[in-house]
C-alpha cells in the first residue's frame, strides 16, 4: 500500500491503471488480486483504491450501501489528481500514460467522468472489467445512455453471459447505436460477471482472466 492506493507491476511502467472496486466488495477481492497481477506480468502497472463507504466498512464503521454511481465522481477525480501527483515523484513514472477504469460499479463511475479527462488530456483512455449495462433482471433500467457519446478510448471487459449485460445484449444495443465507435469489446467465453465460465463450456475461469488481462494490455500498447 503506497498512499491510498493498492499497487502492483513495475514502477516505471509504461501504462498505469487506475482501478476502483465494485459495489459490493473492496479493491482486494480474488478477482482484484488476480487482475492485478496478470496485469503486472503484462508490464502494466496497477494502483487500486476505494470508496470511503467502503473503507469506512474496514474501519469497523456501519455497513452502508453504495451510493449511487454518480455521488461517487468526485471521489473518482481526487483519486486521479492523486495517481497523476505520485507519477510526477519521477521522471520515469511521470511519462507513464494513465488508464481509468474498474470493476462492475468502479468502471460505471470512471465512464461518467472519462470524457473529460481525456480531453483534458490527464487520461489515455478507460477499462471497465464487467460493465454493469443495467441491473440483473431489469434489462430495461440501462445505464448506458452516456456511452453514445463517449470520446474516450474504451475497452470493455464482459463476459458472454454476465446478468448485467450480455453478449447478445450488447450486440442488440450497438445495432441502435448505443455505442460510440472510441468504445471495444473483449468478451469472455461463457463469463458471469466475474468472467467465470460453467463447467463443459471448454472455457474455464483461469484462462478467460489471463485473455482479459492480455486484451487489455494489448490495449492499452495502442493508446
Amino acid at each position: 500500500m503506497s498512499g491510498r492506493f493498492l499497487q502492483a507491476g513495475p514502477r516505471d511502467a509504461r501504462v498505469r491503471c487506475l482501478l476502483a472496486h465494485g459495489a459490493g466488495a473492496g479493491m482486494d477481492t480474488p478477482f482484484m488480486n488476480v487482475t492485478a497481477a496478470l496485469l503486472a506480468e503484462r508490464d502494466i502497472a496497477t494502483l487500486r483504491f476505494e470508496f470511503a463507504y467502503m473503507a469506512g466498512r474496514r474501519s469497523g464503521g456501519p455497513r452502508k450501501p453504495p451510493p449511487k454511481a454518480e455521488r461517487l465522481v468526485e471521489e473518482y477525480r481526487a483519486a486521479v489528481a492523486a495517481a497523476l501527483a505520485e507519477a510526477e515523484k519521477g521522471a520515469a513514472e511521470g511519462s507513464a500514460r494513465l488508464v481509468v477504469g474498474g470493476k462492475s460499479m468502479g468502471g460505471r463511475v470512471a465512464s461518467l467522468i472519462a470524457g473529460e479527462l481525456h480531453a483534458s488530456g490527464r487520461i489515455a483512455g478507460l477499462v471497465c472489467l464487467g460493465y454493469p449495462f443495467h441491473p440483473p433482471g431489469k434489462p430495461e433500467q440501462l445505464r448506458t445512455a452516456h456511452l453514445k457519446d463517449l470520446t474516450c478510448p474504451t475497452l470493455i471487459v464482459q463476459g458472454e453471459r454476465d446478468p448485467f449485460g450480455s453478449c447478445a445484449e450488447a450486440e442488440a444495443l450497438a445495432a441502435v447505436g448505443s455505442f460510440a465507435p472510441a468504445i471495444r469489446f473483449h468478451w469472455a467465453g461463457d463469463g458471469d460477471h466475474d468472467l467465470g465460465p460453467r463447467g463443459g463450456s471448454g472455457f474455464t475461469r483461469k484462462g478467460n482472466l489471463a485473455a482479459a488481462a492480455a486484451a487489455v494490455a494489448a490495449w492499452c500498447r495502442t493508446l
